[in-house]
């Protein structure tokens, strides 16, 4: 049987289908990044007072270019984070929900690569102050790891099966 040769009411119904399933979707997106969009508000402005503050004069050299750097991967998450709702407000009503879920999926994914990057590089910094040397590593090293196996391991496995 060729392909159009449904009756238009279920061809209109598959349609119908598929609307609701991408509504569905970019709820579901839109949902998740209110978990997310909480988290690196709140590191990128404790990050923005941190070289205000009394003891920042006192760091090394290590631990300023690790706050640079987390700095940079806070604020790249938020932009990435943030990118989904201006994508679908600056495309409201254009037909273009497929393309808006698929690149606002990319974004979130690597959004949040970098948002566990900056909490791993604000431990590492904070726990470097506190204890230096090899305990910061570690954590940072144990810290990274579990985000890298329960963000982004534990799922892509998954999708082994």
């Amino acid at each position: 049987m060729a392909e159009n040769s449904q009756p238009d009411e279920l061809r209109g119904g598959e349609d119908q289908k598929q609307h609701r399933d991408r509504d569905r979707e970019l709820i579901e997106l839109l949902n998740e990044l209110r978990v997310a969009l909480p988290g690196v508000q709140v590191l990128f402005a404790f990050l923005l007072i941190v070289p205000f503050s009394q003891g920042f004069s006192s760091v090394t050299p290590l631990q300023r270019y690790t706050y640079f750097a987390t700095l940079l991967c806070a604020a790249v998450s938020a932009v990435l984070l943030i990118a989904p709702s201006s994508h679908h407000r600056l495309l409201w009503r254009q037909h273009a929900k497929e393309e808006t879920l698929v690149t606002s999926n990319r974004l979130t994914i690597v959004g949040l690569a970098f948002l566990a990057l900056a909490m791993t590089g604000a431990v590492f910094m904070i726990t470097n102050f506190l204890f230096g040397g090899v305990l910061s590593a570690v954590v940072a090293v144990g810290l990274g790891a579990g985000f890298a196996w329960f963000w982004y391991g534990r799922p892509l496995l998954h999708l082994r099966d």
